[in-house]
């Protein structure tokens, strides 16, 4: 008792909390009987999940072994909690792709217009934070577990703000920054990265987004103030500024880290910055060269951002195929060495491991000789840097023949998509990194098919990691861009402007029955395991189905975007696909053992904790909903 009266001055709530967590932890110590396979010198760090990927490596790996193969199928729904304000003057969507944290046995989320902690047995609201202007991010919150006389805190972002507030009561920190809020100087709507007393936070930086530059910046965890800011586009005095003709690189957008999450080594306390695309990305005319640091993975020391060494991914990008998630950290055993490493995907569908410490392909990277711009004034890269191994983890290419037949789907679809492809002209794709063709005018009928299409290969989920078999494992969609280069408006700042009939959407389809249906032969989405022991892939399998189809011809493979978690049972689970299924596989060979249809989509990555009850739940965000899964 005299542990729960000394918070007695934090208020009611504050109190209220403490009990709670004070009785499941009684209820846990007293617990004589452990369920099967829990462990009980799993430290509470690695049975809770207190980052955004489980740990500031970004592995999505949890070493928690009570859901096992042998009993995944009696897995069923424990709770929900929905992420909705059922106010009738806020009916604003979700669209959450969040994953919870679990630290000190509370969970902490940002629901639409809420941040909220939780029971997390029992899905019972410990606490409410209301957001009155603009809106948390939609995607996590992060925690910080407080020094020096100052309370834990839980941060999270809105629009161009950071905000701190009181982990134990749901308030507002005011002795954090501006009475509880630092403005980041330019919008970041993911999870800020909180490491030691250090928070970094990255950029949005979409054309007239205010702000300006998307450097990432990083702030004191106790006071709010400004630590550093790295500079994406290096000007005149910093090394990389030659990779931008003359003053290219002033003022230049994009370039931005806009990843949902920061990964940094803590043996090094090195950070790693994914750059993104340079904003315009379609034509480069007035940016000759390389372009550092976009596209590139950059490594800083996460105390003063000074940098240490960078890898570009694409030189001088049309494609806006950045490495959309950080690297996911981990040691290699390759040609008898232990080597520290970095696995980071982009969207043109490719996975490079990089020695951490250096920056170095593990495995190899060609610089291949690609496919050049005939759109006036662009000076396209002459190669790109394709690594030797492993193999794409999406289609990096597409001829006549992949056009999906009836043998594959159906005839209604087969004969939607020969109409699609008859309307489109002149197809053009020469493999990875095909230009954007040119239309001077209305009498040219050429058409780029881009694959990976804009949205990607993979995407922001990232790559999960396996320490017990050297595995990691890659979602990626496989879905097609049409466009062009067309003339530009006469007052528009550029010459040329990328076009097509439906850009973002992934324009390379048809609607059936309401849904999308990609135009080449299936699949649409992979998920993919690469042995980083030899760089070679273990296993390749479509995931997700297309349930209008005759039975034989579902598994498809449907597109997605988040990624996978992996337990020490040797389990993988993963919900990013459309079919709104979540499913467990084994980690080792890709056989599907488990899967729920979901009332809506999961497009976030799971997690999983070990709860007071001594339970583990696998908790997966399902677009308005938070649904936990324990073994019943």
């Amino acid at each position: 008792m005299v542990l729960l009266l000394k918070y007695e001055k934090r208020g009611t709530m504050s109190l209220i909390l403490k009990i709670i967590h004070f009785i499941s932890l009684l209820v846990f110590l007293t617990n004589a009987a452990h369920p099967q396979g829990a462990d009980d010198e799993v430290s509470n760090q690695s049975s809770e999940w207190p980052f955004y990927r489980g740990n500031t490596a970004g592995t999505g790996y949890s070493p928690l072994e009570q859901v096992t193969a042998a009993n995944v199928s009696n897995l069923s729904i424990s709770w929900t909690y929905s992420l909705r304000n059922n106010s009738a003057e806020n009916s604003r969507e979700p669209n959450s792709q969040a994953t919870p944290i679990v630290v000190d046995g509370i969970m902490y989320v940002p629901t639409v217009d809420r941040v909220v902690a939780l029971d997390p047995v029992t899905g019972q609201e410990l606490w409410s934070h209301d957001v009155p202007v603009n809106a948390p991010s939609r995607r996590g919150v992060s925690y910080w577990p407080g020094q020096g006389g100052i309370s834990p805190r839980i941060f999270y972002t809105s629009f161009d703000q950071l905000f701190a507030i009181d982990a134990e009561t749901g308030e507002l920190d005011l002795e954090f920054g501006d009475s509880g809020m630092v403005t980041m100087g330019i919008p970041y709507i993911s999870v800020p990265f909180v490491y030691k007393n250090v928070i970094v936070v990255g950029a949005n930086t979409p054309r007239g987004a205010i702000g300006g530059i998307g450097n990432a910046r990083a702030f004191d965890a106790l006071n709010g103030n400004k630590l550093w800011e790295f500079e994406s586009v290096p000007s005149p005095e910093n090394p990389g500024n030659e990779t931008w003709e003359g003053d290219s690189w002033m003022g230049r957008l994009g370039a931005n880290a806009w990843p949902f999450y920061f990964t940094v080594d803590e043996q090094k306390d090195q950070l790693y910055i994914p750059l993104a695309s340079p904003i315009p990305f379609a034509y480069g005319g007035d940016r000759a060269g390389a372009n550092l640091y976009a596209n590139s993975i950059v490594a800083v020391d996460i105390h003063s951002g000074e940098y240490n060494w960078h890898f570009q991914t694409i030189h001088h990008d049309l494609w806006d195929h950045d490495p959309p998630a950080p690297p996911t950290l981990f040691d290699v055993n390759y040609n008898n060495n232990s080597i520290p490493v970095l696995g980071i995907t982009t969207k043109s569908g490719y996975l490079y491991v990089l020695n951490r410490d250096t920056g170095e392909p593990i495995y190899g990277v060609n610089e291949v000789p690609v496919p050049q711009s005939r759109v006036p004034g662009e000076e396209t890269f002459p190669t790109q840097p394709i690594p030797v191994k492993p193999a794409p983890m999406a289609r990096v290419n597409y001829d006549p023949t992949d056009l999906v037949t009836a043998q594959d789907t159906s005839v209604e679809h087969a004969a939607a998509c020969r109409e699609l492809v008859n309307s489109l002209g002149n197809i053009y794709n020469a493999g990875p990194y095909t230009p954007w063709v040119y239309r001077p005018d209305d009498s040219s009928d050429d058409v780029t098919l881009l694959f990976p299409g804009l949205s990607g290969g993979p995407n922001w989920g990232g790559v999960a990691h396996n320490p017990n078999n050297g595995y990691v494992y890659v979602f990626a969609a496989d879905i097609g861009t049409i466009g062009w280069m067309e003339n530009a408006q006469p007052d528009s700042e550029l010459p040329y402007v990328l076009s097509g009939p439906d850009l973002r959407a992934g324009s390379f389809s048809v609607r059936i029955n309401g849904m999308n249906m990609p135009c080449q032969k299936p699949p649409w989405g992979r998920l993919t395991a690469v042995d980083t022991n030899t760089g070679d892939i273990a296993w390749q399998i479509p995931l997700g189905i297309t349930e209008s189809l005759g039975e034989d011809k579902q598994n498809t493979g449907r597109p997605g975007r988040a990624g996978a978690l992996v337990t020490g049972s040797n389990l993988l689970f993963i919900a990013a696909t459309d079919d709104n299924r979540f499913r467990a596989l084994n980690a080792t060979t890709g056989e599907i053992i488990w899967e729920d249809q979901m009332e809506r989509r999961g497009n976030a990555n799971p997690m999983t904790f070990l709860g007071a009850d001594g339970n583990q739940y696998i908790v997966i965000t399902a677009t308005d909903t938070i649904i936990s899964y324990a073994l019943q």
